[in-house]
């Protein structure tokens, strides 16, 4: 390994959601493994709850990407906000116009660079119906773990994630004793990525009753006015669900997550958020595939619910209309659903 001579370094990543949330475990474990070094989490400022609870020598800065710091003069402003001449090393782990930019003017300045390989020419042959050699591609953990490598910091074996006792019960009254209840997040920022609404209201009412005649429930999670007004709709007419939409913010939801026997999210942001509280996911996936690398850190691919489709995966992100107008690889019978998470939770 290469010596660490420096004392400060700059870590990069704007969005998304997920791709933010699956930096966390290493940076707490660069933090804990050199207690002499500051750390300092750029990235936009609604993602500064995931990084609350970390080493002393962890900090975030929130950039403002649509105010202060937009456009070029707007990221010499941020280089400024930053002090980035104090900075010894900066880790890119987003390698997009804007941190492209930010790490050129750090190397300029003498500041140590290192950026994420993304693999953008094996991506575009996965979702290529014409190549037949697809295989999984390299995890976007262990690309990360790759960029501080490069910078001399050692961040092999297992990660830190809280697989502990739950702090908070959904109330946030005192700390329960042992994991209860189950989550449901079933939106995603993409078609492609969401399974069939009136087939999950199936699964949710379904898997209500279940947790209703254990003295447990099933917690929906999701977020804006319209995936509000649904998860309300269901907790309105089935017995033993209950909607946490927009009741609470990321770090307390994080926190009930780290209570809940299992997850069943799409490929989505809570998919992420679960992984980090150290909670089982089940995941549905449709348009994109977990050989993206995009599974969760610490999750199975046997946990993942899917087709094997000649024209899966056709996006990376899930954004790509499907060319066949019918979404066929979400076209997942709720009872298989419905079963996959009764045997998850040992329930009959």
């Amino acid at each position: 390994m290469a010596s660490v001579g420096s004392k400060r370094l700059l870590v990069i990543r704007f969005s998304a959601l997920g791709d933010v949330a699956m930096l966390v475990p290493l940076i707490r474990q660069v933090a804990e493994r050199y207690p002499d070094w500051e750390l300092t989490m750029l990235s936009r400022q609604q993602y500064a709850p995931l990084f609350q609870e970390m080493p002393a020598n962890v900090r975030f800065f929130g950039a403002d990407l649509r105010g202060r710091h937009n456009r070029l003069y707007g990221l010499g402003s941020l280089l400024e906000d930053i002090d980035y001449r104090s900075f010894d090393a900066v880790a890119d782990m987003h390698d997009v116009l804007r941190s492209q930019y930010l790490r050129t003017r750090m190397f300029l300045a003498g500041k140590r660079c290192a950026h994420v390989f993304k693999g953008r020419v094996q991506r575009w042959l996965l979702v290529r119906h014409t190549y037949h050699h697809k295989q999984p591609l390299v995890p976007m953990i262990e690309r990360y773990r790759a960029v501080f490598t490069e910078l001399g910091f050692r961040t092999d074996g297992a990660l830190p994630v809280d697989n502990g006792e739950p702090r908070v019960s959904v109330d946030g009254s005192v700390p329960r004793s042992g994991r209860t209840d189950i989550g449901i997040a079933p939106f995603a920022a993409h078609r492609g990525k969401i399974y069939p609404i009136d087939r999950m209201e199936r699964v949710v009412e379904a898997l209500g009753k279940v947790m209703a005649a254990r003295g447990e429930k099933v917690l929906l999670f999701g977020g804006g006015d319209k995936e509000q007004a649904v998860l309300s709709g269901w907790e309105r007419r089935y017995e033993g669900v209950e909607s946490l939409a927009c009741r609470y913010k990321m770090d307390r939801e994080i926190e009930v997550m780290r209570g809940l026997r299992l997850m069943l999210t799409m490929d989505s942001a809570n998919m992420h958020l679960a992984s980090i509280a150290g909670t089982r996911v089940l995941s549905v996936w449709g348009a994109t595939h977990p050989w993206a690398g995009f599974l969760g850190y610490g999750q199975q691919e046997s946990d993942c619910i899917q087709q094997d489709l000649p024209c899966r995966p056709c996006s990376i992100y899930g954004n790509r209309f499907c060319k066949y107008h019918d979404y066929h690889c979400l076209d997942i019978p709720a009872e298989s659903v419905i079963a996959r998470v009764k045997d998850a939770i040992g329930a009959e």
